[in-house]
Protein backbone atom coordinates (compact mmCIF):
# COMPACT_ATOMS: atom_id res chain seq x y z
CA UNK A 1 0.00 0.00 0.00
CA UNK A 2 1.10 3.74 -0.53
CA UNK A 3 0.15 6.20 1.19
CA UNK A 4 1.09 9.71 -0.39
CA UNK A 5 2.38 13.41 1.67
CA UNK A 6 0.56 16.40 2.00
CA UNK A 7 0.41 17.30 6.04
CA UNK A 8 -3.06 17.42 7.87
CA UNK A 9 -4.56 15.62 4.91
CA UNK A 10 -2.36 12.32 5.82
CA UNK A 11 -5.51 11.96 8.00
CA UNK A 12 -7.47 10.58 5.30
CA UNK A 13 -4.85 7.80 5.31
CA UNK A 14 -6.86 6.96 8.24
CA UNK A 15 -10.27 6.61 6.41
CA UNK A 16 -8.73 4.55 3.35
CA UNK A 17 -7.08 2.23 6.19
CA UNK A 18 -10.75 1.48 8.15
CA UNK A 19 -12.48 1.22 4.75
CA UNK A 20 -10.09 -1.80 3.79
CA UNK A 21 -10.25 -3.01 7.16
CA UNK A 22 -13.79 -2.87 6.94
CA UNK A 23 -13.99 -4.41 3.26
CA UNK A 24 -11.64 -7.34 4.93
CA UNK A 25 -8.77 -6.17 2.92
CA UNK A 26 -5.63 -7.74 4.32
CA UNK A 27 -3.01 -5.15 3.76
CA UNK A 28 0.81 -7.12 3.90
CA UNK A 29 3.33 -4.54 3.36
CA UNK A 30 2.88 -0.29 3.42
CA UNK A 31 5.91 1.71 2.28
CA UNK A 32 5.73 5.69 3.46
CA UNK A 33 7.40 9.38 3.09
CA UNK A 34 6.22 12.03 5.34
CA UNK A 35 2.61 12.10 6.72
CA UNK A 36 2.16 8.62 4.83
CA UNK A 37 5.49 6.85 7.26
CA UNK A 38 3.93 8.27 10.22
CA UNK A 39 0.30 6.70 9.44
CA UNK A 40 1.66 3.84 8.00
CA UNK A 41 4.41 3.18 10.92
CA UNK A 42 1.57 3.68 13.03
CA UNK A 43 -0.95 1.02 11.39
CA UNK A 44 1.82 -1.33 11.37
CA UNK A 45 2.54 -1.34 14.65
CA UNK A 46 -1.00 -2.04 15.62
CA UNK A 47 -1.58 1.24 16.81
CA UNK A 48 -3.85 2.83 14.58
CA UNK A 49 -6.97 3.13 17.05
CA UNK A 50 -4.52 4.66 19.95
CA UNK A 51 -3.46 7.32 17.25
CA UNK A 52 -7.13 7.75 15.89
CA UNK A 53 -8.63 8.66 19.43
CA UNK A 54 -6.27 10.91 20.41
CA UNK A 55 -6.01 13.00 16.93
CA UNK A 56 -9.93 13.01 16.50
CA UNK A 57 -10.13 14.47 20.48
CA UNK A 58 -7.18 17.54 19.05
CA UNK A 59 -8.72 21.19 19.36
CA UNK A 60 -6.43 23.56 17.18
CA UNK A 61 -5.34 25.29 20.77
CA UNK A 62 -4.09 22.00 21.63
CA UNK A 63 -2.36 21.54 17.76
CA UNK A 64 -0.93 24.64 18.43
CA UNK A 65 0.87 23.68 21.65
CA UNK A 66 2.52 20.70 20.20
CA UNK A 67 4.93 23.14 18.45
CA UNK A 68 7.80 23.52 19.83
CA UNK A 69 9.63 26.46 17.68
CA UNK A 70 13.36 26.37 16.51
CA UNK A 71 15.59 29.32 17.52
CA UNK A 72 18.44 27.98 15.53
CA UNK A 73 18.59 28.80 11.52
CA UNK A 74 17.63 25.24 10.12
CA UNK A 75 14.29 24.99 10.89
CA UNK A 76 11.22 26.91 12.48
CA UNK A 77 9.54 23.82 14.30
CA UNK A 78 12.43 21.04 16.14
CA UNK A 79 9.51 18.63 16.36
CA UNK A 80 10.90 16.68 19.48
CA UNK A 81 7.26 17.27 21.39
CA UNK A 82 4.89 15.53 18.91
CA UNK A 83 7.70 12.29 18.51
CA UNK A 84 8.09 12.35 22.30
CA UNK A 85 4.00 12.14 22.36
CA UNK A 86 3.16 9.57 20.26
CA UNK A 87 6.17 7.74 21.71
CA UNK A 88 4.85 8.10 25.02
CA UNK A 89 0.62 7.31 23.89
CA UNK A 90 2.01 4.52 21.11
CA UNK A 91 4.93 2.72 22.55
CA UNK A 92 8.23 2.31 20.06
CA UNK A 93 9.20 -0.49 18.18
CA UNK A 94 11.79 -2.00 15.77
CA UNK A 95 10.91 -1.66 12.18
CA UNK A 96 12.21 -5.77 11.84
CA UNK A 97 9.75 -6.83 14.21
CA UNK A 98 6.57 -4.96 13.61
CA UNK A 99 3.82 -8.00 11.98
CA UNK A 100 3.55 -5.42 9.08
CA UNK A 101 6.48 -4.84 6.59
CA UNK A 102 7.00 -1.69 6.20
CA UNK A 103 9.07 1.11 4.70
CA UNK A 104 9.80 4.62 5.41
CA UNK A 105 11.47 7.02 3.04
CA UNK A 106 13.53 10.21 3.81
CA UNK A 107 15.60 11.94 2.01
CA UNK A 108 19.94 11.87 2.85
CA UNK A 109 20.98 15.84 2.38
CA UNK A 110 24.50 15.32 1.94
CA UNK A 111 23.89 11.93 -1.00
CA UNK A 112 21.36 14.22 -2.39
CA UNK A 113 19.07 10.41 -2.53
CA UNK A 114 16.60 8.68 -0.85
CA UNK A 115 16.75 6.31 1.96
CA UNK A 116 14.45 3.36 2.91
CA UNK A 117 14.24 2.62 6.38
CA UNK A 118 13.15 -0.83 6.55
CA UNK A 119 14.82 -1.23 10.23
CA UNK A 120 15.69 0.11 13.38
CA UNK A 121 13.57 2.67 15.55
CA UNK A 122 10.15 3.36 14.46
CA UNK A 123 9.94 6.83 15.44
CA UNK A 124 13.66 7.76 14.38
CA UNK A 125 12.54 6.46 10.83
CA UNK A 126 9.20 8.75 10.89
CA UNK A 127 10.64 11.50 12.44
CA UNK A 128 13.68 11.77 9.47
CA UNK A 129 10.84 11.24 7.01
CA UNK A 130 8.83 14.29 7.87
CA UNK A 131 11.47 16.70 8.34
CA UNK A 132 10.14 19.45 5.74
CA UNK A 133 12.73 21.88 4.77
CA UNK A 134 12.46 24.87 6.35
CA UNK A 135 9.26 23.85 8.47
CA UNK A 136 11.01 21.24 10.58
CA UNK A 137 14.58 20.98 11.57
CA UNK A 138 16.20 18.33 9.85
CA UNK A 139 16.76 15.10 11.72
CA UNK A 140 20.47 13.64 12.59
CA UNK A 141 20.29 9.96 12.44
CA UNK A 142 22.79 7.28 12.13
CA UNK A 143 25.75 10.06 11.30
CA UNK A 144 23.66 11.95 8.59
CA UNK A 145 21.09 14.54 8.28
CA UNK A 146 17.54 13.96 6.61
CA UNK A 147 14.67 15.65 5.19
CA UNK A 148 11.50 15.32 4.10
CA UNK A 149 10.79 11.66 1.73
CA UNK A 150 8.76 13.67 -0.84
CA UNK A 151 11.90 15.44 -1.75
CA UNK A 152 12.73 12.77 -3.67
CA UNK A 153 9.34 10.38 -3.03
CA UNK A 154 6.12 11.52 -2.70
CA UNK A 155 4.50 8.26 -3.41
CA UNK A 156 6.97 5.74 -3.14
CA UNK A 157 5.51 2.70 -5.17
CA UNK A 158 8.81 1.65 -5.88
CA UNK A 159 9.49 0.47 -2.74
CA UNK A 160 7.31 -1.89 -3.02
CA UNK A 161 7.52 -4.01 -6.09
CA UNK A 162 9.10 -7.05 -3.90
CA UNK A 163 6.46 -7.42 -1.76
CA UNK A 164 3.45 -10.17 -3.09
CA UNK A 165 0.29 -9.16 -3.52
CA UNK A 166 -3.10 -8.93 -5.43
CA UNK A 167 -3.20 -5.03 -5.68
CA UNK A 168 -1.02 -2.51 -5.11
CA UNK A 169 -2.83 0.88 -3.93
CA UNK A 170 -1.75 4.16 -3.92
CA UNK A 171 -3.01 6.85 -1.90
CA UNK A 172 -2.35 10.52 -3.23
CA UNK A 173 -2.76 13.72 -0.92
CA UNK A 174 -2.33 16.13 -3.41
CA UNK A 175 -5.72 15.68 -5.83
CA UNK A 176 -7.59 17.64 -8.02
CA UNK A 177 -9.15 20.41 -6.24
CA UNK A 178 -12.51 20.18 -5.15
CA UNK A 179 -13.13 24.56 -4.64
CA UNK A 180 -13.77 23.43 -0.64
CA UNK A 181 -14.42 26.49 1.22
CA UNK A 182 -11.98 26.39 4.08
CA UNK A 183 -12.83 27.46 7.61
CA UNK A 184 -12.19 30.27 9.34
CA UNK A 185 -10.20 29.80 12.71
CA UNK A 186 -11.92 30.13 16.10
CA UNK A 187 -11.42 32.74 17.88
CA UNK A 188 -11.69 33.30 21.41
CA UNK A 189 -14.65 35.55 23.08
CA UNK A 190 -12.44 36.38 25.62
CA UNK A 191 -10.32 39.47 24.52
CA UNK A 192 -8.85 39.04 28.01
CA UNK A 193 -7.79 35.46 27.78
CA UNK A 194 -4.00 35.67 27.58
CA UNK A 195 -3.76 32.20 26.69
CA UNK A 196 -5.82 32.57 23.62
CA UNK A 197 -4.25 35.58 22.85
CA UNK A 198 -0.73 33.69 23.06
CA UNK A 199 -2.01 30.70 20.66
CA UNK A 200 -3.62 33.66 18.27
CA UNK A 201 -0.24 34.81 17.67
CA UNK A 202 1.00 31.74 17.11
CA UNK A 203 -1.26 30.68 14.70
CA UNK A 204 -1.45 33.96 12.68
CA UNK A 205 2.94 33.10 12.52
CA UNK A 206 1.85 29.57 11.44
CA UNK A 207 -0.89 30.79 9.10
CA UNK A 208 1.72 33.85 7.75
CA UNK A 209 5.22 33.82 9.01
CA UNK A 210 6.06 36.89 8.00
CA UNK A 211 5.59 40.84 9.83
CA UNK A 212 3.23 42.76 9.53
CA UNK A 213 4.38 45.88 8.25
CA UNK A 214 5.13 43.61 5.36
CA UNK A 215 0.98 42.53 4.62
CA UNK A 216 -0.32 45.05 2.18
CA UNK A 217 -3.63 43.16 2.04
CA UNK A 218 -5.44 40.39 3.15
CA UNK A 219 -5.26 38.23 0.65
CA UNK A 220 -0.80 38.46 0.20
CA UNK A 221 1.11 35.28 0.82
CA UNK A 222 3.10 34.83 3.22
CA UNK A 223 6.46 33.12 3.62
CA UNK A 224 4.79 30.16 5.19
CA UNK A 225 2.27 29.77 2.69
CA UNK A 226 5.09 29.95 -0.34
CA UNK A 227 7.02 27.16 1.29
CA UNK A 228 4.09 24.60 1.18
CA UNK A 229 2.63 25.81 -2.37
CA UNK A 230 6.09 25.29 -3.51
CA UNK A 231 6.69 22.02 -1.96
CA UNK A 232 3.20 21.12 -3.40
CA UNK A 233 4.19 22.10 -6.54
CA UNK A 234 6.95 19.96 -6.26
CA UNK A 235 5.26 17.22 -4.64
CA UNK A 236 2.75 16.84 -7.38
CA UNK A 237 5.43 17.12 -10.65
CA UNK A 238 7.31 14.01 -8.99
CA UNK A 239 4.04 11.96 -8.71
CA UNK A 240 2.58 12.22 -11.77
CA UNK A 241 6.29 11.04 -13.03
CA UNK A 242 6.00 8.26 -10.61
CA UNK A 243 2.87 6.82 -11.68
CA UNK A 244 4.44 6.90 -15.62
CA UNK A 245 6.95 5.13 -14.45
CA UNK A 246 5.34 2.26 -12.00
CA UNK A 247 1.17 2.13 -12.37
CA UNK A 248 -0.38 0.88 -9.04
CA UNK A 249 -3.76 -1.04 -9.28
CA UNK A 250 -5.75 1.41 -7.76
CA UNK A 251 -5.29 5.16 -6.94
CA UNK A 252 -7.03 7.03 -3.93
CA UNK A 253 -7.16 10.81 -4.98
CA UNK A 254 -7.36 12.98 -1.69
CA UNK A 255 -8.24 16.71 -2.94
CA UNK A 256 -5.63 19.39 -2.35
CA UNK A 257 -7.91 21.75 -0.83
CA UNK A 258 -9.45 19.44 1.51
CA UNK A 259 -7.76 21.14 4.20
CA UNK A 260 -4.70 23.37 4.96
CA UNK A 261 -1.58 21.85 5.54
CA UNK A 262 -1.51 22.11 9.30
CA UNK A 263 -5.24 21.47 10.20
CA UNK A 264 -4.35 18.53 12.41
CA UNK A 265 -7.94 19.51 14.10
CA UNK A 266 -10.26 18.56 11.57
CA UNK A 267 -9.27 14.50 11.69
CA UNK A 268 -13.02 13.56 11.95
CA UNK A 269 -13.80 15.32 8.24
CA UNK A 270 -10.55 13.85 6.70
CA UNK A 271 -10.71 10.47 8.14
CA UNK A 272 -14.17 10.79 6.80
CA UNK A 273 -13.39 12.04 3.19
CA UNK A 274 -10.64 8.95 3.07
CA UNK A 275 -13.10 6.83 3.53
CA UNK A 276 -15.72 7.92 1.19
CA UNK A 277 -12.57 8.04 -1.77
CA UNK A 278 -11.59 4.67 -0.85
CA UNK A 279 -15.38 3.36 -1.24
CA UNK A 280 -15.72 5.41 -4.48
CA UNK A 281 -12.21 4.19 -5.87
CA UNK A 282 -13.04 0.21 -5.56
CA UNK A 283 -16.37 0.05 -6.24
CA UNK A 284 -16.98 -3.99 -6.49
CA UNK A 285 -13.32 -4.76 -6.33
CA UNK A 286 -12.96 -7.33 -3.25
CA UNK A 287 -9.11 -9.54 -3.95
CA UNK A 288 -7.34 -11.23 -1.42
CA UNK A 289 -4.42 -8.98 -0.63
CA UNK A 290 -3.17 -5.58 -0.59
CA UNK A 291 -0.11 -4.01 -0.93
CA UNK A 292 0.16 -0.11 0.42
CA UNK A 293 2.82 2.45 0.11
CA UNK A 294 2.55 5.54 2.63
CA UNK A 295 3.69 9.70 1.99
CA UNK A 296 3.22 12.59 3.79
Amino acid sequence: MVLGSGGARGLAHIGVIHELMRSNFEIKAIAGSSMGALIGGIYAMGKLDVYTNWVTALQRSDVLQLVDLSFGRNGLIKGNRIIELLKSMIGNANIEDLPIRFTAVATDLEAEAEEWFRDGPLFDAIRASISIPTIFTPYRYRGREFLDGSLVNPLPISATLEDKADLTIAVILNGKPENKAKPQPAQSKNKNDHRAAYQRRIAQFIDEYKPRRERQQEDTLGMFDIIVKSMSIMERTITKAQLKTHSPDIVIEIPIDACNFYEFYRAEELIELGRQKTEAAFLSRRPGGITAVATT
